[in-house]
């Protein structure tokens, strides 16, 4: 049903779609970025929760936009994306990702976060995630981009 409104909707509600798609993404790969970033030790003199704070709700906004519009996406080609091996990589990069965001904040050292001086272990733990979470983001994104070109 949604497939079908998108293709008969004209070509502007494709397009409106994929640009707050894009937009979404933006979003959230930009407010993840600055975090991850920072969950990899830089910018230390920052406190992680003076970063999360801001970027966690972003990312959050970002992600839903994206997920909204990509199931618009997906439905009006469906047909055609089902045998896209990008596909198959693209949405469990998204569930790693998930996943890694619901591991990380029920981690103790994501609560000790707004220590002044976390121990080494917290840092490993959140520069762990951080990492993880910029390796599934980046899958998912690049391979996003390539399902069109399949």
């Amino acid at each position: 049903m949604l497939g079908h409104a998108m293709r008969n909707s004209g070509v502007w509600t494709y397009g409106v779609v994929n640009l707050f798609h894009i937009l979404g993404v933006a979003t959230l790969f930009g407010a993840v970025l600055v975090l991850d970033l920072r969950l990899l030790g830089l910018w230390r003199t920052v406190p992680i929760p003076s970063i999360a704070g801001p970027t966690v709700p972003v990312a959050t906004t970002g992600f839903v936009i994206a997920a909204l519009t990509g199931v618009g996406l997906l439905a009006t080609k469906a047909t055609e994306y089902a045998g896209n091996p990008f596909l198959l990589i693209k949405f469990p990069a998204i569930a790693v990702a998930l996943l890694n965001v619901a591991v990380v904040t029920s981690r103790p050292a994501w609560k000790h976060m707004a220590r002044p001086d976390p121990t080494p272990g917290d840092r490993r733990v959140l520069a762990i995630g951080g990492a993880v979470s910029l390796a599934a983001w980046l899958t998912a994104i690049g391979a996003g981009r390539m399902i069109g070109y399949w």
